[in-house]
């Protein structure tokens, strides 16, 4: 029955991915060659189509019955589709991204966020979030920097200038504090600071809370919990994820206001995502302790 799952939710991703595609790229191709790409009515255009894909996932997930979530909110009546957010999130599977865009839909605009510049070589999915708006970023390290001192200012920029497309039309901002996914081998090379996550990295929020200034009115906190166990994605796709806890917070941005110089703005961050950090894992101790006792 798993198997069976498993290759059903594959094939409704595959084919719903296809569909974006073919519906996609004609339209992107007009509006190149009429040179509309950047205005406001055409990037709410593409993110219809976001939607629909996300739409047809989340379908597919409650359809095939893949997880039993447990949803909490706070501050969701503070949300609408024509505002502007950051999310932030932990990460621990590919699954995650699905869950996210499945529980936070209708809530907030359709989510955007950094992807490796590696992944727009993915079959049909890399290069339908490039044209969808979805940034691409080339990580640079500190041997690279070392090297070329110009590209000490990378990441920076060009999350300066991915922000830039997104002041125009409602959009949704997700970042994985972390940086990458949670393992256990990362957690013990980290020195294992928190008792769940792993540490924050404050550059990519600090960078976008500097472009969009203004223009953020809140931020969505979610953290995800996996009571059973992180699945790998082709276990959760299988079915063999049986609980997941969403827990959903909005909270006011004003804190985060990006005033005054760099040094003291990434300073406040740092404070801020620090003690969210150590909340975070203390809710995700609640949420396994109570999990243990059902």
């Amino acid at each position: 029955m798993h198997l069976i799952k498993g290759i059903f939710a594959s094939l409704s991703i595959g084919i719903t991915t296809v569909a974006v595609c073919l519906v996609l790229f004609p339209r992107w191709v007009q509006f190149l060659l009429s040179g509309s790409q950047r205005q406001p009515q055409v990037r709410r255009s593409m993110d219809q189509i976001i939607v629909w894909w996300t739409s047809s996932n989340r379908w597919m997930l409650n359809t095939l019955r893949l997880v039993n979530a447990e949803v909490h909110w706070r501050g969701q009546e503070q949300l609408s589709p024509e505002k502007w957010y950051l999310v932030v999130s932990n990460h621990q599977t590919w699954a995650d991204i699905l869950l996210l865009q499945t529980y936070l839909l209708d809530e907030i605009p359709p989510l955007k966020f950094f992807t490796k510049s590696q992944l727009i070589w993915l079959p049909f999915i890399g290069q339908a979030m490039y044209v969808l708006g979805f940034p691409y970023v080339k990580r640079v390290d500190r041997e690279q920097i070392k090297n070329n001192p110009e590209l000490r200012n990378a990441d920076r920029d060009n999350v300066l200038n991915a922000c830039e497309g997104f002041k125009n039309h409602p959009t949704s901002i997700l970042n994985f504090a972390e940086g990458t996914r949670y393992t256990d081998e990362k957690h013990q090379r980290q020195g294992r600071q928190f008792q769940h996550l792993l540490k924050p990295k404050i550059g990519g929020i600090t960078y976008t809370l500097q472009a969009m200034d203004s223009h953020l009115d809140g931020l969505v906190d979610v953290t995800i919990v996996y009571p059973d166990g992180v699945p790998t994605f082709w276990d959760f796709l299988q079915g063999k994820c049986h609980r997941v806890i969403f827990d959903a917070r909005y909270l006011s941005i004003k804190p985060l206001d990006a005033e005054g110089d760099d040094v003291r703005f990434k300073s406040k961050v740092a404070r801020w995502i620090n003690e969210a950090w150590k909340e975070k894992d203390a809710r995700i101790s609640h949420f396994l302790d109570a999990a243990v006792i059902e």
